[in-house]
């Protein structure tokens, strides 16, 4: 699957626990990402100093489901999961 252009709900809904330029303590689950633009694009895409976690995030239905809330819902309910 390839991630939805506009979508963004992997820079919101995970917690991410390594530091992010400009967020030196990772960010919380729910809470957007700073690079995240009001378009709901990776500022730092391709950009060396995105974080790894975020490179290997690669989208897939079961994860990311038919539309960006159904993303954020299943995203956060595996954050929850895993908690």
């Amino acid at each position: 699957m390839q991630c939805r252009m506009g979508c963004g709900a992997c820079c919101i809904a995970p917690s991410i626990s390594s530091p992010i330029p400009g967020m030196p303590r990772g960010k919380a689950a729910g809470e957007r990402c700073v690079h995240l633009s009001v378009d709901y694009l990776c500022q730092l895409f391709g950009q060396p100093e995105r974080p790894a976690i975020c490179g290997a995030f690669a989208a897939d239905e079961q994860v990311c489901g038919g539309s960006r809330d159904e993303a954020i819902r299943l995203i956060g309910w595996l954050e929850q999961a895993t908690a």
